[in-house]
């Protein structure tokens, strides 16, 4: 412990208190305070701060006469302990000052005490003297709280769209678990498949964080290409003429389609293994409409190019879904609706409808085939 001078009585001598504010409000843009204070919410858990921390806060920044910090107001107020526990919802006041302390500890304010421990302002010499509770570094680091709020919300909007798209894949590969076992019933990876679909969606029940999610997106991953590779081999490979016949290859199209897409967009796209055979099998009609065979994803992305002004699609709905979803996915769409048209009022506002569900991660393409598969199960609801 430091030095703690006494006086010849025996006690200890006071700390000297700060002097009182006479200084003008810092070189600091105005900033709303509310909004500071709503910015500080977000992001309350960088500073160690609590609700009730911030209801003190809201109480104190309520004495400010002005509703801008950085104006022409002094940036101290001196509220009676009474008042602030009023305005703080009636806080006992000995909860309330364990508020103010962690405040002062997070450098968000200035305690700028009297010789008496009173808090008042007055004029001397013309000079207007305040002592209270300073609010210069909320202002001083207004820039810093809202950098730090930005990083909150963009960690929970990671996050969100994280969730998505394991809530997505844990949903294709459910579907792929049944579709595989009704194929062949005495592999057991089916029953594996399941589980681990199952686990998925009990771990999805809890709040899972970012490297949590990521983890669970990995083992999907890996699942979800195994089915694939595995459903790919179980087809008959003279349905196709196209040689890829295990899904890194199929995934090496998918990436090479959407790669501009993804950086100039920024959107996270994860789409489930889809074998080519599969689709070739279950969405046949669009090699009628085209008029030839279908040899692989680069053939069936051309027939859809070809097929798409027949069926009413238009260009900006057409060029939107490929943006979005990428070319081999919105071919397999039309694909998809081309085996439902006469179901489908409006196959463009359908294709639009897609494309909005899987700009916000709502959509996978792999159900729509697999319910095609499945017939007489619809591929989706009319438009």
């Amino acid at each position: 412990m430091g030095y703690s001078p006494i006086t010849p009585f025996g006690r200890p001598v006071k700390a000297a208190p700060l002097p009182p504010s006479r200084m003008s409000p810092p070189d600091c843009s105005p900033v709303d305070k509310w909004q500071l204070l709503r910015e500080l919410g977000q992001a309350r858990r960088r500073y160690g701060l609590s609700d009730r921390d911030l209801s003190v806060l809201q109480a104190l920044l309520s004495f400010h006469p002005e509703t801008k910090l950085g104006g022409s107001a002094p940036l101290v107020v001196h509220p009676s302990n009474a008042a602030i526990c009023e305005r703080a919802h009636g806080m006992p006041c000995s909860t309330m000052r364990r508020h103010l302390a962690r405040l002062v500890d997070a450098g968000l304010l200035v305690r700028r005490d009297s010789p008496n421990g009173k808090r008042y302002a007055r004029r001397i010499a013309g000079s207007k003297i305040a002592f209270g509770f300073d609010l210069t570094p909320l202002l001083v680091r207004a820039a810093e709280i809202g950098m730090a709020a930005g990083d909150v919300r963009a960690a929970a909007a990671r996050i969100a769209a994280l969730r998505e798209t394991v809530s997505l894949m844990r949903r294709d590969l459910a579907g792929l678990a049944v579709f595989g076992k009704d194929r062949n019933p005495d592999n057991a990876v089916w029953d594996q498949m399941s589980d681990t679909a199952t686990l998925a969606a009990r771990d999805l029940r809890r709040k899972l964080d970012e490297p949590a999610l990521e983890a669970l997106e990995t083992m999907l991953k890996r699942a979800l290409t195994t089915a694939a590779t595995m459903l790919s081999t179980d087809f008959d490979p003279a349905a196709t003429d196209d040689p890829v016949t295990t899904d890194s290859q199929n995934e090496q199209h998918h990436q090479s389609s959407q790669k501009d897409n993804i950086e100039s967009r920024n959107i996270r796209v994860t789409t489930a293994p889809l074998p080519f055979a599969l689709v070739a099998q279950t969405c046949t009609e669009i090699a009628v409409y085209a008029g030839e065979p279908i040899a692989g994803w680069h053939g069936l992305v051309t027939a859809a190019e070809k097929v798409r002004p027949m069926t009413g699609i238009s260009a900006s709905a057409w060029e939107d879904a490929k943006s979005v979803m990428g070319a081999i996915e919105a071919s397999v769409v039309v694909s998809a609706i081309l085996e439902r048209f006469s179901e489908i009022r409006s196959p463009g506002g359908y294709l639009r409808h897609l494309t909005r569900k899987a700009q916000e991660r709502a959509f996978s393409v792999l159900p729509m085939v697999l319910a095609l598969s499945n017939r007489p199960a619809r591929c989706g609801s009319q438009l």
